[in-house]
């Protein structure tokens, strides 16, 4: 239950982080409004507290992290920006979420 409930918490981490960059690329790249910036501050702060709720120490959860960020951005890639993404695409996130469950569930000596 504590590896689904790691990665829930990544995959909720990684949408909030991805918000939050997206909202300026779009104020910066698309000519929308600069208020996007609100929600995209708002984004950010919530993205930083949600990595503060892991008990693990804070390198091995910003470290594991990026794995799980790969593979959300992928899926944002086709489910937002429409780009189907290629096999190198999917299995590069998925060596990215297996570093992640190394990095995060092998056996420690604590």
């Amino acid at each position: 239950m504590f590896e689904i409930k790691t990665i829930a918490l990544f995959f909720v981490t990684a949408i909030a982080e991805i918000v939050g960059c997206y909202l300026p690329y779009l104020w910066l790249k698309q000519d929308k409004s600069i208020w996007l910036l609100i929600p995209a501050a708002v984004s950010l702060a919530i993205f930083a507290w949600l990595l503060s709720l892991h008990p693990a120490a804070a390198g091995r959860v910003y470290a594991a992290y990026g794995g799980v960020y790969i593979f959300v951005a992928i899926l944002w890639l086709w489910i937002v920006d429409g780009v189907t993404p290629t096999a190198w695409d999917i299995v590069g996130s998925l060596v990215a979420v297996i570093g992640m469950a190394i990095i995060m569930f092998s056996p420690r000596n604590s």
